[in-house]
């Protein structure tokens, strides 16, 4: 198992974080242009920005896996939580232990900043993933709907 460390994303990490977010992209059929992620690189490294990220980085320096999450409210407990938006290890750096520390990181934050919960959604035929989420969270019996906007 080769070495990884997780640490917060630097702004001179752009030219690595970008083909590993671009596999996340492709992962899920997503058509993500360069200005997009152009963008979502500019929340990751805005401080004042609700973004953060993680990367996965191996012995070489060579980043391996990414995760972005933000703070979100939950009225209903009167508290806020963690939610993962995207957790992605290349494909050649699975297996190393890589999201697992992404994930081990994430909890860790949460209980320093006194975040109720982890949260995060996959698609329903992401077994590989989610075999490992299940070692590690609960799944939940809720449904996620998206309503476009307008009328």
């Amino acid at each position: 198992m080769s070495q990884i460390t997780v640490r917060a994303a630097r702004p001179e990490d752009f030219a690595q974080w970008r083909p590993l977010y671009r596999g996340y992209a492709d992962f899920y059929r997503v058509e993500q242009t360069e200005a997009a992620a152009a963008l979502v690189w500019s929340w990751v490294t805005d401080p004042g920005h609700e973004v953060n990220a993680l990367v996965a980085e191996n012995a070489a320096g060579r980043l391996v896996g990414l995760a972005h999450y933000r703070p979100f409210a939950r009225p209903l407990s009167a508290t806020v939580g963690c939610y993962l938006d995207d957790l992605f290890v290349a494909p050649e750096h699975r297996g190393t232990g890589a999201s697992d520390l992404l994930l081990a990181a994430l909890r860790e934050i949460a209980a320093e900043r006194g975040w109720s919960v982890v949260r995060w959604i996959t698609a329903e035929d992401n077994y590989r993933a989610r075999s490992k989420y299940d070692q590690v969270a609960t799944r939940t019996g809720w449904v996620t709907y998206d309503m476009a906007p307008g009328r």
